[in-house]
């Protein structure tokens, strides 16, 4: 019999700009965002967290449906970290690339 697929998200997150001023060649504007808590939620509610690794990397499973991603305990202002919307199919992890604002110029 096989073996159910995992269903959920999985993915990387980076940030940028990591300096001011404009994008210079050679010089990255963008990293990992590492170490970083997510909450995952729906029309009900939060229903998951995940911390991001140290290269910005992450795996959530859920089950199918409509969710929006938001930095956990993330302090109005400078920024910007979600809501990212996603859509989980069931059988498959879908693979996402999000990237957030620090806010910097």
């Amino acid at each position: 019999m096989p073996e159910a697929a995992e269903t959920g998200i999985e993915g990387v997150m980076t940030v940028g700009p990591i300096h001011g001023g404009p994008v210079r060649p050679g010089i990255p504007s963008t990293k990992p965002l590492a170490n970083a808590t997510f909450v995952v939620g729906n029309e009900t509610g939060a229903v998951a967290e995940f911390t991001t690794d140290d290269q910005g990397r992450f795996r959530v499973s859920l089950a199918p449906g409509h969710y929006t991603v938001t930095k956990k305990d993330h302090q109005k202002g400078i920024g910007r970290y979600g809501p990212f919307d996603v859509d989980v199919t069931a059988g498959q992890m879908t693979k996402v690339e999000w990237h957030c604002d620090t806010g910097m110029r």
